[in-house]
């Protein structure tokens, strides 16, 4: 049914003013009789009188609200969720986290991940410049597309398809998965170590991709945690996996590789590299930055609530797992 007009609201005042019936009004405008009676209770009170531009001022404040998103109109969420936002925390994160650990101030309040990329992309969020503080700071989402990576010769190398159950399915600690990531026109890279059941990452800026830097990595991640927390390593087929022989003769680490250009069937890692290229562009100048700027990098990530984890973060989980 078409809303009324200012001209209709004239009628219902001259109407109203002249002592007339509602049906009466009603008949004059050509409507039902309820919808002058709605009208009429919606936009007048005991002390307040029905007039026509009172009402279509009214009509006009309610149609601007009702075009609002749910976050638009809490000003207290709105400033939680930009907040998160500018801190870097992914609106699925924010989601969860609201309606799994909510804070008292919110208590109640919930959103959907998508209503907050609606308010990012469609909504008042547009002139807060936010899109940047998203994991690819991509003007609009875009599916990803797995990688390939180049068959390299590596002894001993067994198959990702000999890998236990337990591994796939997450059910113990231990499992990690292991990649190289390069910026462009340079030999300097970033050694990537993330454990499949907490989230845990670990990152080590290396010389090159190199098996002998790579080996460097791998041990420094394992010197960062219990040893029982180092069953398995899974890489691609990059030279760089090639280090794995002295992995499993240092710590009894069993070793496992995708089949070759599947680098996606080590998922976790692929999409921890998605997120730190948010940090670490492609264009980046990796000699510019130190071993804590490295450092910063890791521990925003393993900080961050993950619906994984029931959004908690991998420090915390680990830290449940290890006992501090």
């Amino acid at each position: 049914m078409a809303k009324l007009t200012y001209y209709e609201r004239q009628i219902i005042e001259s109407g109203l003013r002249r002592g007339k019936t509602r049906r009466a009004m009603a008949r004059s405008i050509c409507r039902d009789h309820r919808v002058v009676s709605r009208e009429i209770q919606r936009n007048s009170g005991n002390h307040l009188p029905y007039t026509a531009e009172a009402a279509q001022r009214i009509a006009e404040r309610r149609d601007r609200n009702r075009t609002k998103k749910k976050i638009e109109k809490d000003e207290t969420l709105k400033a939680y969720v930009v907040e998160k936002l500018r801190e870097d925390c992914s609106p699925e994160q924010i989601a969860g986290t609201l309606t799994d650990h909510s804070l008292p101030h919110l208590k109640g309040k919930t959103l959907s991940h998508e209503t907050i990329y609606q308010y990012i992309y469609n909504g008042e969020g547009r002139w807060e410049y936010l899109y940047p503080h998203l994991r690819r700071g991509k003007s609009r989402r875009q599916k990803q597309r797995a990688r390939k990576s180049r068959k390299t010769f590596i002894p001993e190398r067994i198959s990702i398809h000999e890998r236990s159950q337990e591994v796939e399915k997450r059910t113990r600690y231990g499992h990690w998965e292991s990649d190289t990531m390069v910026c462009t026109k340079q030999r300097e890279a970033v050694s990537v170590q993330y454990e499949r059941k907490s989230q845990l990452v670990r990152i080590h800026k290396v010389k090159n991709k190199s098996a002998e830097e790579t080996k460097g990595a791998l041990r420094e991640t394992v010197a960062s945690l219990p040893q029982d927390l180092f069953k398995t390593f899974t890489f691609d087929n990059g030279g760089e996996g090639a280090c794995h022989v002295r992995l499993k003769e240092d710590y009894g680490i069993q070793t496992f590789f995708c089949d070759p250009y599947a680098s996606w069937q080590k998922g976790g890692v692929e999409n921890i590299n998605g997120l730190i290229r948010q940090y670490i562009p492609k264009n980046a100048n990796l000699s510019e930055m130190t071993e804590e700027d490295i450092y910063v990098i890791q521990e925003k990530l393993n900080n961050r609530p993950r619906k994984g984890l029931n959004y908690l973060t991998p420090n915390q989980v680990i830290a449940q797992q290890v006992g501090h």
